[in-house]
């Protein structure tokens, strides 16, 4: 009787090799996965029924971190189909077969089974037209989409509510502190790649939500320049500051990605004004990336940081300097104060949600576009299917009102002033005069004013304060795994979440110019290289999934 081919695969490993050293699925790097899975040691299958174990075990089990809303019912049928393509013609390339989450307001295929609605009911059941163009993107690659991350509800633009809540998803929490604010709002897609629910994920930010969840989850999080990734397909804030990017346990994991769904795209014009052609950002790779770079440390933004954190950034100044960087201390925005008192980025981000049925024309940085709407109405009416019914902002704030049980539940999670305050907006000449502030303040006298005022290559600050001024600049930050809260600091109170406690981790971002993400890259791992943070202190012993490969090839 012939073996079945999984027995005989098995009894082949067992009986004619030393026993394989599979990689911790904690740590393992997408480059490790894929020697893997070259060599033969497991399949792509084995990856994906391994990562749904380890989601099981965590997620709404044992510490209940709440990081994935849901999983790609076609996630195991895909694999198959890309274990066979890479037996018959080999790999598409470094993604081929790599499980990765993505966040819930990224939208893919209906077919594959999976709902995108930035964790809201509202859109529960509703059918998008396609993938969205970093989702379409990642599959061309040949990654698998796993699963949908939870996030906070509506990427944080809904209200004054913690971190991490939606009301599919529930309240997401820290793998690091138990019930600790997981910082967002891509806070599953952190939470999963912290601790190995997935190879890598997508993170959307219009301003932190990529790096403060990645500097708060112990991550490598690349914010990109507004336009080097599409947005098209992703649930929308505001098309100034919106961006969509790769959150990884290293820089390396990070660049792969970012390669993979950089890129034009017409359905998002903003995109038309990257450079032609997109970078292999692995070749920025080298660890001498920082020799003979200048970089500048903006001090005035520090008065907000942990002194914890301020000294563990301090300390590392040594270890940039050591590794050939210039480093101009302080390098201040020349517009600093009146940075720090501007309010523009509300009327920019509360307008842009609304939408209309207008376009307009944007030449605040010199490249006039004609700029639809893309508000939360446009994303609606183009979707096939609203089984609820919603059509615009009135009427996911009346969907909230009358399912308050599921959505403003009580006591930490009522409140919706952020829609409110938008819906009471209108696209008129206080819009276009902040949409034109906010570009001379983050950009011409801010991020670009003390880049030229100090010849420098790049900003460095702790990760906790560098999203504001790349937010309405619309230019990238990459943060990198710095330090950890010494073990004696006091451990918050939950309400619901604990907003600090012993090992909560921090990181340290190295802030750019426009497209200036190659240049980031390697500076950010020279840095990794030298100092190999993340793996100095692990997540709390019960946020950490037991499954490893052994416990499923063969099985």
């Amino acid at each position: 009787m012939a073996l079945k081919p999984s027995i005989l695969r098995r009894y082949l490993l067992t009986a004619f090799t030393k026993p394989l050293k599979f990689p911790d699925l904690y740590e393992a790097s997408i480059a490790e996965l894929q020697n893997g899975l070259e060599k033969g040691h497991f399949t792509s299958v084995d990856l994906v029924k391994a990562y749904f174990a380890r989601i099981k075990e965590v997620n709404l089990q044992g510490p209940t971190l709440r990081a994935v809303i849901e999983t790609n019912p076609s996630a195991l049928k895909q694999a198959a189909e890309l274990d066979l393509e890479r037996r018959l013609v080999g790999p598409r390339g470094p993604l081929h077969g790599i499980p990765i989450l993505l966040k819930d307001n990224i939208a893919t295929l209906h077919s594959d089974g999976m709902n995108t609605t930035a964790g809201s009911f509202a859109l529960l059941g509703s059918v998008v037209p396609r993938d969205a163009h970093v989702a379409a993107k990642l599959r061309a690659a040949g990654a698998i989409l796993l699963g949908k991350a939870n996030l906070s509800e509506w990427a944080h633009f809904r209200g004054s509510v913690p971190s991490g809540f939606s009301g599919r998803g529930g309240q997401a929490s820290s793998p690091y502190v138990p019930l600790g604010d997981p910082s967002g709002s891509s806070s599953g897609s952190a939470i999963g790649t912290a601790i190995g629910l997935a190879a890598a994920a997508l993170g959307t930010e219009t301003d932190g939500s990529i790096i403060s969840p990645s500097n708060m989850n112990n991550l490598v999080g690349v914010k990109p320049t507004v336009g080097l990734t599409s947005r098209a397909g992703v649930i929308p804030i505001s098309a100034h500051q919106d961006t969509v990017g790769p959150m990884a346990r290293s820089v390396a994991d990070a660049a792969a990605v970012l390669s993979a769904i950089a890129g034009r795209d017409p359905r998002d014009n903003f995109t038309l004004a990257q450079p032609p052609v997109v970078p292999d950002y692995t070749k920025a790779l080298r660890a001498d990336g920082l020799k003979g770079v200048r970089l500048g440390v903006p001090r005035k933004f520090f008065s907000r940081t942990n002194a914890n954190i301020v000294a563990a950034f301090n300390a590392s100044l040594d270890i940039i300097r050591g590794l050939g960087a210039t480093i101009v201390d302080p390098a201040d925005f020349p517009d600093f104060a009146e940075l720090e008192a501007s309010r523009n980025e509300s009327i920019v981000t509360q307008t842009d949600f609304k939408g209309s049925s207008q376009h307009y024309v944007d030449d605040t940085d010199h490249l006039t576009r004609r700029i639809p709407q893309v508000g939360i109405k446009q994303y609606i009416s183009e979707l096939l299917e609203v089984p609820t019914g919603v059509q615009d902002l009135a009427d996911l704030i009346a969907f909230n009102i009358a399912h308050a049980d599921e959505e403003l539940v009580q006591p930490f999670w009522t409140d919706q002033s952020e829609f409110i305050s938008s819906e009471n907006t209108t696209v008129n000449q206080a819009f276009f005069d902040a949409v034109a502030a906010d570009k001379d303040l983050g950009s011409t006298r801010g991020i670009d004013g003390a880049l030229r005022d100090f010849s420098l290559d790049a900003l460095l600050l702790p990760s906790a304060v560098a999203p504001g001024p790349a937010a309405i600049a619309g230019f990238p930050i990459i943060t990198v795994p710095l330090g950890f809260l010494p073990p004696n600091t006091t451990l918050a109170p939950a309400q619901p979440t604990r907003s600090s406690g012993p090992s909560q981790p921090f990181g340290i971002a190295f802030m750019g110019t426009a497209f200036s993400e190659f240049r980031l890259i390697s500076f950010a791992f020279a840095y990794e290289q030298a100092t190999h943070n993340r793996l100095k202190q692990l997540a709390f012993p019960a946020a950490i999934p037991k499954t490893q490969l052994a416990d499923v090839v063969g099985n």
